[in-house]
C-alpha cells in the first residue's frame, strides 16, 4: 500500500508531465509554482467518507484564501468508473445542497475516464485521465479571473482533444503511466 506521501509525489508527477506538459490547463503552471494547490488524500472506500472529506475541504478553502484549489485523491476507491460518476453527481449535488454552487466547482479526473459517447480508446479520454480516482475543487471566482486573462477558453477542450488525438492512445498511456 502507498503512502500518503507517495500518492501526492506522483500526483504531481501527473501535474507535471500531463496537464502542463501538455498544456491541458494553461492556468495550472502558475498555481503549481506558486504550490497554492492543496493535495489532500483519502483511503476510505466508502462514500460517506468521501462526502464527509469532500466537505472538509470546502471548508478549507472557505478559511484559507491562499490555496487556489484543491485536488482529493482516492488511490483505493472508486476505480469503477460508473462508480465514480455516482461519487460525482453525489458530490454535485452535495455542494448545491451545501450552498457552495457558485462559489467552488468541481472537475474530474478518473484513471478510466471516458467521455459520453466516446470511444474506449479514444486517445481525447486522457485529457481528463488520471493516476487515481480525483475531485478537484476549484475557487468560481479564480476561474472567471484566469479565464478573462487568458481568453478564448472554450478553445481549450478543443485544443486538447486535438493533442491527445495527434499523439495517439498508445502514447498518452505511456506518458500518464511514467507518472507512477
Amino acid at each position: 500500500m502507498l503512502s500518503e506521501q507517495q500518492v501526492i509525489e506522483q500526483t504531481k508527477n501527473w501535474i507535471k508531465k500531463i496537464v502542463i506538459g501538455c498544456n491541458f490547463c494553461p492556468f495550472a503552471n502558475r498555481e503549481f509554482k506558486n504550490n497554492t494547490i492543496h493535495y489532500q488524500v483519502a483511503f476510505s472506500p466508502k462514500r460517506s467518507d468521501a462526502r464527509e472529506a469532500l466537505l472538509r475541504e470546502c471548508k478549507r478553502l472557505d478559511r484559507d484564501r491562499s490555496i487556489a484549489t484543491t485536488l482529493l485523491i482516492f488511490p483505493n476507491a472508486f476505480s469503477d468508473f460508473d462508480d465514480y460518476l455516482q461519487l460525482v453527481s453525489f458530490a454535485e449535488k452535495l455542494l448545491i445542497q451545501k450552498k457552495y454552487e457558485g462559489i467552488y466547482q468541481l472537475a474530474t479526473f478518473h484513471p478510466l475516464y471516458r467521455f459520453e459517447n466516446s470511444a474506449p480508446d479514444d486517445p481525447a479520454n486522457y485529457t481528463n485521465r488520471s493516476i487515481y480516482p480525483m475531485l478537484h475543487l476549484l475557487r468560481e471566482d479564480d476561474i472567471r479571473k484566469a479565464i478573462q486573462f487568458y481568453g478564448n477558453a472554450e478553445e481549450i477542450p478543443e485544443r486538447n482533444v486535438q493533442f491527445a488525438r495527434e499523439k495517439g492512445e498508445v502514447y498518452m498511456k505511456m506518458l500518464r503511466d511514467s507518472c507512477m
